[in-house]
């Protein structure tokens, strides 16, 4: 059985920071691309950040880009998502999602990812 969690979440700041991690079991990790996504209150779910299976290739959101970085560690089956200088716009669920292929884009189609998490939070104070 699949299991996507995500975790690091909170209330923050304006200005602040968060590291949001996601770890995968019950797949194969290290060959597949992954992707984090978010969901603000009335608003569609967006791709923000997404990375090949190797970490070699990342693409960004014009919206965060700059401000976010994602990684993954493959011998721990998890990804990251270093987020800086947050700001209101930033408030949402962020979710974190597996690819079917090596590589990914954001902007691809959402029906690249079959395997999600149930979403960890962020909240951002101004």
């Amino acid at each position: 059985q699949v299991q996507v969690v995500e975790s690091g979440g909170g209330l923050v700041q304006a200005g602040g920071s968060l590291r949001l991690s996601c770890t995968v079991s019950g797949l194969t990790f290290d060959n597949r691309g992954m992707a984090w996504f978010r969901q603000a209150p009335g608003k569609e779910r967006e791709g923000i950040a997404c990375i090949s299976w190797s970490g070699q290739s990342t693409d960004y959101a014009d919206s965060v880009k700059g401000r976010v970085t994602i990684s993954r560690d493959n011998a721990k089956n998890t990804l990251y998502l270093q987020m800086n200088s947050l700001n209101a716009d930033d408030t949402a669920m962020y979710y974190c999602a597996v690819s079917r292929f090596t590589s990914c884009s954001r902007t691809e189609s959402q029906l690249h990812f079959p395997w999600w998490g149930q979403g960890t939070q962020v909240t951002v104070s101004s």
